[in-house]
C-alpha cells in the first residue's frame, strides 16, 4: 500500500487510489492555509514557534517529539509550506522510508495534498519533482517538473533539473535546450553541462551580439551581477 501511495501522482485516476490508501485532502485549519498567502501566513509563526524550528528544518532534533511528527504537524496546518515539504522529503530519503516515524501520511501524500490545495504553487511542484527523481520515479517527476516549467519558464533551477531528467532519458536535444536556458538564466552549477559534454552533446551558446557604441562619458556604470534566487540543486 505504501508503494501505491509513493508512486501515485496527480494524474487522472490517481485521486481515488490516494484517498482509498489513507491520504485525505487537506481541510483548512486556523491557523493554517496557503503558505504563499499573506493573509493565511498571519498564523504561521504560531505553528513554526512550537513545531518548525531551525533544528527541525535541518533534521537535527524534534521540538515536541520525533522529527516526522513536528514536520507533519506543520504540513497539516500549511500543506504547501515549502521548507517543511523539503524537510519531509529529506527525512524520507535519509531514513529510506516512504512514511517517516511520527508522520501522519507518506512523503508523497503530503505533496499530493499540497498540490491539490494549491495547484499553482510552482515551488511545491518543483520540490516534489526533485523528490520523485531522488526515489527513481522518473515519469511522475517529469510530469511535475514539466508542469512547473510551464507555470514558471524563467526559473533556472526548474530548467536545470529538467535538463538532468532528459540526460538520464538520453533525450539530448531536449536536455541541451533546457541546459542552455538554465545557464542563460544564471544557474551556477556545471553538472548538467558536464554530463552533456561527456555524452558529446554540449554546444557552446552563440556569442551575444556586440553592444551598440555609446558615448563613454554618458554611459552609466553597469550594475553588479545578481546571483540566482533559487537554492541550487545538488548536481
Amino acid at each position: 500500500m505504501k508503494r501505491l501511495i509513493l508512486a501515485c501522482t496527480l494524474a487522472a485516476g490517481c485521486g481515488s487510489a490516494v484517498a482509498a490508501a489513507g491520504c485525505p485532502p487537506y481541510v483548512k485549519r486556523t491557523p493554517g492555509g496557503d503558505y504563499t498567502s499573506a493573509e493565511d501566513r498571519e498564523g504561521l509563526s504560531v505553528v513554526e514557534q512550537f513545531h518548525f524550528s531551525r533544528a527541525v528544518e535541518t533534521l537535527t532534533q524534534g521540538m515536541t517529539g520525533s522529527l516526522g511528527a513536528d514536520i507533519s504537524y506543520t504540513l497539516e496546518h500549511f500543506p504547501n509550506h515549502h521548507r517543511a515539504l523539503a524537510s519531509m522529503a529529506k527525512l524520507g530519503l535519509r531514513l529510506k522510508s516512504a512514511q517517516p516515524p511520527g508522520a501522519r501520511y507518506t512523503v508523497s501524500c503530503f505533496f499530493e495534498r499540497a498540490i491539490a490545495f494549491a495547484p499553482q504553487d510552482v515551488t511545491a511542484r518543483m520540490v516534489f519533482g526533485n523528490y520523485l527523481l531522488a526515489t527513481g520515479q522518473d515519469a511522475p517527476a517529469l510530469e511535475q517538473l514539466d508542469a512547473a516549467s510551464r507555470m514558471a519558464p524563467d526559473q533556472a533551477t526548474i530548467q536545470y533539473n529538467l535538463g538532468l531528467m532528459y540526460v538520464k532519458k538520453k533525450e539530448y536535444e531536449k536536455a541541451s535546450a533546457h541546459a542552455q536556458k538554465a545557464y542563460a538564466l544564471g544557474f551556477p552549477l556545471p553538472g548538467l553541462k558536464n554530463k552533456l559534454k561527456a555524452a558529446g552533446k554540449w554546444r557552446e551558446p552563440p556569442p551575444s551580439p556586440a553592444p551598440a557604441a555609446v558615448d563613454a562619458a554618458a554611459a552609466e556604470p553597469a550594475a553588479p551581477a545578481v546571483p540566482p534566487a533559487e537554492k541550487p540543486s545538488g548536481e
